[in-house]
């Protein structure tokens, strides 16, 4: 399979949910996103997270068209990626 864009044309739908989010709990297992959550630090506010406390964001979100891929997501605390919900990232500038 080829590089995942960030974007897909049937944003929003529930079966596009569904796809990312499965890949989502895939990517959450991998050894990228393990090694990328030792020692972060949350992509919005800066605070110190460990592999226990780091959720996974995503900038452009599922519910507007965007994809589980690593050029998608970022560590995040639990309180920013609350906050920042369905928005995208320039949507809170």
């Amino acid at each position: 399979m080829g590089r995942r864009d960030n974007f897909n044309m049937d944003s929003g739908s529930d079966a596009h949910v569904r796809r990312e989010r499965a890949a989502a709990r895939e990517l959450r297992q991998s050894r990228w996103w393990q090694n990328l959550i030792q020692d972060a630090k949350c992509h919005y506010c800066g605070v110190d997270l460990d592999a226990k406390t780091a959720t996974m964001d995503h900038i452009l979100p599922v519910s507007r068209g965007g994809k589980s891929s690593k050029g998608n997501v970022v560590p995040s605390c639990k309180p920013c990626n609350t906050a920042k919900r369905d928005h995208s990232v320039l949507d809170l500038l």
